[in-house]
């Protein structure tokens, strides 16, 4: 493994993994910008990762709107003169039957799940080309390789970050790294997001065991950590203790 300090975006940094994914890179010395929509938790993390005296400057940011996105990475070059890893992990998980017809949740996972990971792609990808390297972490989920009830549009953008991932790896030479990491259940705020009562009570039960974020932050700093000739292509983090 290699220690060298790399600069990383992260989107979706406010809460749940991506921010355990801030104060992990941070705490192995990697700058980080950091983004999402809630701005006030954003400075809460940066202060907390600078004063324990990590590198971390925040910007607002809205992954669904590809001019943001642009905007937000090339803040990143522009404070730190290079961007070595995003890593894309904003998304939402409104869980509903498709017969409940929330077609505005499921336009708002495909926003942000799938056009969310594409923004931060075309944003960064010429960017690390020119400067001869990068690598690109896409938080997916166990729903990408699988589909349960109420979850069938949340798991289809979850299938479609995987095959958008195996996509950019197969089309990188050699100096674009490409790493899917899919989580089991975590501790997170995505279930806040469920409108439907009846997939709301059932996430309770799915949820009963659950990985700390932290051990998913732990995975994705592994996979930065290798050496540029390394590219660890998938991780799947489950809760040892649960079947799903």
């Amino acid at each position: 493994m290699t220690n060298a300090a790399k600069v990383v975006a992260v989107t979706g940094a406010s809460s749940g993994i991506g921010e355990a994914t801030a104060r992990r890179l941070a705490a192995d010395g990697h700058r980080l910008l950091i983004g999402a929509r809630r701005t006030d938790r954003l400075e809460t993390l940066a202060e907390e990762i600078t004063t324990a005296g990590g590198t971390a400057a925040f910007r607002r940011l809205d992954v669904t709107d590809a001019a943001d996105v642009r905007a937000f990475v090339s803040t990143a070059r522009e404070r730190y003169g290079r961007v070595d890893v995003i890593v894309n992990n904003a998304g939402v998980m409104p869980l509903s039957p498709l017969d409940a017809l929330k077609t505005d949740e499921w336009d708002r996972m495909i926003d942000v799940n799938v056009r969310g990971v594409l923004h931060g792609i075309a944003a960064a990808l010429p960017m690390m080309r020119a400067q001869g390297g990068g690598h690109f972490v896409n938080v997916a989920s166990v729903g990408a390789y699988e589909v349960s009830p109420t979850a069938a549009v949340y798991c289809a953008t979850k299938f479609a970050v995987r095959a958008i991932s195996e996509g950019l790896r197969q089309e990188s030479s050699g100096n674009i790294r490409v790493t899917l990491v899919s989580p089991g259940v975590t501790e997170s705020e995505l279930a806040d997001s469920i409108s439907d009562p009846a997939a709301r009570e059932a996430m309770k039960t799915y949820r009963a065991v659950a990985l700390p974020a932290s051990a998913i932050a732990e995975a994705i700093a592994y996979a930065v950590s290798q050496p540029a000739q390394v590219d660890v292509n998938e991780i799947v983090v489950r809760p040892t203790a649960s079947a799903q």
